[in-house]
């Protein structure tokens, strides 16, 4: 027993931050981990990009809805596809850090996580010419070792408030739609996936159905949507005791009106 217990306290201390991946504890500890930002505002971002199969017909879709937002890169595909990168920036879109490669960290190893995550963000700089500011790690599994990389690289991690579960291969543009309005409301955070990278196959598809609708639900109660470097989410490293302040809620496919207390519900199954 005490030749494990070393063992076993070392793995506790690696993956027990991780806890901040349960949506509740998130909200009610580390609301700025969540994303939670500024009440009139709600931060679009997107994962696991840049592919050159999908990414540009958002890049056209955020186009067409006047919408900007942060695309958490992974680095290996930042070095893969460097022109659609820089085009990310040239449309306006804000660049941030998803990791090298999208892995499960379920072994201790902080001298990789530094190395790798210190690696993106030199491939990003380089090839965009932009110093990323947010991190999101694979999984949104925050271990001690990427703590530890995120604050060496200098990045804030922020996770999110509401997602699409678009990754799953039965999603459709009305699940993803009801599963984002489920949690949203002013301030937060949706994550949402511009690639089935790693997702199902032509899960995408879904997302960008999806898209026009999320957008159009925020705008009608009255909230801007954009991206995170405008989202007023200073603490986004998540300090215990912080408040997080709600902002009006959105009723899906209805139009709602900012500072009312409705649920974020949608008419669409899923």
């Amino acid at each position: 027993m005490y030749a494990v217990a070393p063992v076993v306290a070392a793995a506790l201390a690696h993956i027990g931050p991780a806890a901040t991946w349960l949506p509740e504890l998130r909200r009610r500890r580390f609301p700025g981990l969540a994303g939670r930002g500024s009440p009139g505002h709600v931060a679009l971002t997107f994962d696991d990009g840049p592919d050159p199969a999908s990414t540009p017909r958002f890049l056209d879709a955020l186009d067409g809805l006047g919408v900007r937002a942060t695309f958490f890169v992974l680095g290996e595909n930042v070095l893969r596809h460097p022109a659609l990168t820089r085009e990310l920036v040239r449309r306006g879109h804000e660049l941030a850090v998803h990791g090298w490669t999208h892995d499960r960290p379920w072994w201790p190893s902080p001298a990789r996580d530094t190395r790798e995550l210190l690696r993106a963000v030199r491939v990003v700089d380089e090839v965009s010419g932009r110093v990323p500011r947010w991190y999101r790690p694979p999984y949104g599994i925050l271990t001690s070792g990427r703590w530890a990389a995120a604050r060496r690289a200098g990045l804030r991690p922020v996770l999110w408030t509401a997602w699409g579960k678009d990754w799953r291969h039965d999603a459709t543009p009305a699940s993803v739609r009801a599963t984002v309005a489920a949690d949203l409301c002013g301030g937060g955070t949706v994550l949402l996936h511009d690639t089935d990278h790693a997702c199902a196959p032509g899960s995408w598809r879904a997302t960008l159905g999806a898209l026009p609708d999320i957008v159009r639900d925020c705008r009608e109660a009255g909230l801007a949507v954009g991206p995170l470097g405008e989202h007023g989410a200073g603490g986004a490293t998540g300090t215990p005791g912080t408040a997080a302040v709600a902002g009006p809620t959105v009723t899906a496919g209805t139009a709602g009106t900012a500072g009312t207390a409705a649920s974020f519900r949608s008419p669409a199954p899923g």
